[in-house]
């Protein structure tokens, strides 16, 4: 019974029908949002997604009792549990915002989407070099909040009154958003070289460290990329090992029977 529901969890049909009911789901979602379509089609779409969520539960139940032990040593087993045990909870007026989480559903794509899982698995592959990027950046926050504060503190309190201030302004000028024309100009009108300052400032953080997230991620990608052509590889030539020996030793029995029919024949009595 278990080998039969587990073909059945792990058929390509199966899988497809779950990836379009979960991206179904979520176009739902974001129609519920409307009152217009609420008004008209609230009760058919808030039906439906009672509809899926028992989908989504017969789902989880047949691969947990497919899999047994082995689902909940799978990463991706246990996101999908916590997706969809999120939805079942009740939620009332002091809970509203697990109502909300509902559209959580729509990252259960990831675990459907072997290209999505690869991604992730990048991602995570390369946390280590990553949360060295951080602190790197947190360190360059801080030696220039620590620097502006002191010297434009004074004059511009909204913008670097404290190392918070300063911390935050310095985050808006790192993403490039209004950070001429609304802060560094009208602090040259005071300081005409703070430019020097801000510019090192967006240098380092934008166009050095920043890019070193991606340097990262994109080296975690091709390292995992040639870890699994490797395997391929290695599979590959271990199998073609395999059929070279069975081949050698066809012919090993054949010799041995041609041998034993030649001394047949010597011996066979005329």
């Amino acid at each position: 019974m278990r080998y039969k529901v587990n073909l059945l969890v792990d058929h390509p049909f199966f899988k497809n029908f779950i990836m379009g009911l979960i991206i179904v789901n979520a176009l739902i979602l974001g129609l519920e949002t409307s009152p217009k379509v609420m008004e008209l089609f609230g009760r058919e779409l808030v039906l439906f997604d009672k509809g899926v969520i028992i989908v989504f539960c017969i789902e989880l139940g047949l691969r947990i009792f497919a899999k047994g032990r082995e689902f909940f040593r799978d990463p991706w087993g246990i996101f999908d549990f916590i997706v969809v045990a999120i939805t079942l909870v009740p939620s009332n007026e002091a809970l509203a915002v697990l109502r909300a989480l509902r559209v959580l559903r729509v990252f259960r794509l990831v675990s459907t989407v072997p290209r999505l899982r690869r991604i992730v698995v990048a991602l995570l592959h390369a946390v280590p070099g990553v949360g060295a990027i951080i602190v790197l950046l947190l360190l360059v926050f801080y030696v220039f909040s620590v620097i502006t504060t002191k010297i434009f503190g004074q004059n511009f309190p909204d913008w670097f009154g404290t190392l918070g201030d300063s911390m935050f302004t310095l985050f808006q000028i790192m993403t490039l958003e209004s950070w001429s024309m609304g802060i560094v100009r009208p602090v040259m009108e005071i300081y005409p070289w703070a430019w020097i300052l801000f510019v090192a400032f967006i240098i380092l953080s934008s166009f050095t460290v920043l890019n070193l997230f991606i340097a990262i991620i994109i080296d975690s990608m091709q390292t995992l990329n040639e870890g699994k052509q490797t395997g391929e590889t290695s599979e590959t030539e271990v199998n073609k090992r395999y059929t070279s020996e069975e081949h050698k030793e066809e012919l090993r029995t054949i010799r041995r029977e041609i041998e034993e029919l030649k001394r047949l024949i010597i011996n066979s009595p005329r």
